[in-house]
């Protein structure tokens, strides 16, 4: 006998943090959390000077998580929320 497991998670329906697309990137504040791998620090100040200068992008916010194994603490994420139009969590290596 053959037990497979099947890895996959089962889909969520978008939860109320899920928004509307934006119609632009000019004037508005986008966030960033880093996972704390290597490199992602220099991919998101590149990442940043070209949203501002190719899209109008108002601000950067950066947040580093602890290590890449935890989740960003809860207060982290409110502040993004509260400040950004939208958050990238990225990788890097």
């Amino acid at each position: 006998m053959v037990l497979l497991y099947d890895p996959t998670a089962p889909r969520r329906a978008p939860g109320p943090t899920a928004g509307a697309k934006l119609s632009t990137l000019a004037g508005k504040v986008v966030g960033f959390v880093d996972n704390a791998k290597p490199n992602f620090d220099h991919l998101v100040d590149d990442l940043a000077e070209l949203l501002v200068a190719k899209y109008g992008v108002g601000r950067i916010v950066k947040r580093r998580k602890q290590s890449a194994s935890v989740p960003a603490p809860a207060e982290v994420l409110a502040e993004l929320a509260d400040e950004c139009d939208v958050v990238i969590a990225g990788s890097g290596d």
